[in-house]
């Protein structure tokens, strides 16, 4: 069985990469936002030929929660951005009809979304006996390169221990939850996380979002700007592969909707700037929600906030797209090498080459694992 994390891999600040203007939250990450939860479980066992069914297991779960109360009787406004729409996500079309969610967020692998959004009902209902229809959502990306994939082995349990694991500090990043069995720019990849904080009339608001990265072609890969894929890429590389992205959105802007649907479209621009292109068999979805209105609550009386000034959402814009880029960085930079199913290799990226490409000197030097 293999290690599960390695902290000391670096995120992009600590090596001196500072991608945009904008401040971060202090964790710089999804949980700056007040009130979100993020968990993971993390499912590596086994090695060798693959057995179908039995392993080796690459996979695991992330579970988002947009606040501590009840999300089914106290929904959040919510929207979903399709950029390329290969992919197996659930829920989707209810979310973009309605404007709101009322579950947990999950992200998996991609056959294992099923059992998820099973887990996901048994986990909304028992909190709201009497009631019988919901809405789970799950997204996805495929992890079938390392991973048993057939064998869906995200079962009940491992949400539910997402679900009530989940912390309002959690930034774990790279091989951890869903991010365990994906690779990203052609080499392993994962979850990443980074946050931004807009000033508007006196008032800060904390935009946060999560990936999950599996997409992006090897030369390609773009760090703040800089060609990187044009002098470092994979030597066991052969051919493209397609892949997917989830990029998840939270804020606490009082945003309507509509002015959600505007933010949740500028996280592409993020995307972009890696080097990423949404090939023909890329799943790119995004999925935004705002904490700061809730529908269905005892206050839901009351007026609702609005934001401020229509013209101030070009700040949520920036900050979107800088938090967006630099999540899928760090879901590069803190993915450490993992070996799947019949020994396929996807390699963390080697941190010190990096760092003479762009000619960087990060103030300390510590023993980076590569």
């Amino acid at each position: 069985m293999q290690t599960p994390t390695k902290p000391n891999r670096p995120r992009a600040r600590e090596l001196g990469i500072q991608i945009g203007v904008l401040p971060t939250g202090a964790l710089n990450g999804m949980t700056d936002v007040p009130g979100v939860k993020v968990g993971h479980v993390t499912r590596i066992v086994g090695e060798g030929p693959l057995s179908p069914g039995n392993g080796p297991i690459r996979t695991g779960v992330t579970a988002i929660l947009p606040h501590d109360g009840n999300i089914f009787r106290e929904k959040v406004i919510a929207t979903a951005h399709i950029i390329n729409a290969f992919g197996k996500s659930i829920g989707l079309p209810q979310l973009l009809e309605l404007g709101n969610i009322e579950t947990p967020i999950l992200l998996t692998g991609t056959l294992n979304v099923w059992t998820a959004a099973d887990a996901l009902v048994d986990y909304v209902s028992a909190q709201n006996p009497g009631v019988y229809s919901f809405n789970p959502i799950v997204g996805e990306c495929n992890d079938s390169f390392l991973n048993d994939i057939l064998g869906r082995h995200v079962q009940r349990e491992h949400v539910f221990e997402a679900l009530e694991t989940a912390s309002h500090t959690n930034i774990e990043e790279g091989v951890v939850g869903a991010g365990v069995g994906m690779s990203g720019f052609g080499w392993k990849a994962g979850i990443g996380t980074a946050s931004r904080v807009v000033q508007v009339d006196e008032t800060a608001y904390t935009t946060g979002v999560l990936v999950l990265t599996n997409t992006g072609g090897a030369s390609d890969l773009r760090i703040d700007g800089f060609p990187v894929g044009e002098h470092l890429t994979p030597e066991d590389i052969s051919e493209e592969r397609p892949g997917s992205i989830m990029i998840i959105v939270a804020t606490d802007g009082p945003l309507s909707h509509r002015q959600l649907t505007r933010v949740a479209r500028r996280a592409t621009f993020g995307l972009a700037r890696t080097g990423a292109i949404a090939s023909h068999g890329s799943g790119d979805f995004v999925i935004a929600f705002s904490t700061a209105n809730r529908v269905g609550s005892s206050e839901d009386g009351a007026s609702p906030l609005t934001f401020p000034d229509e013209g101030a959402l070009s700040l949520l814009f920036r900050a979107v797209i800088e938090a967006t880029e630099e999540s899928i960085i760090n879901s590069l930079l803190k993915a450490h090498t993992v070996v799947g199913r019949d020994g396929n290799t996807r390699h963390g990226i080697p941190i010190r080459r990096i760092l003479e490409i762009m000619e960087l000197q990060p103030s300390e030097a510590p023993s980076w694992d590569e």
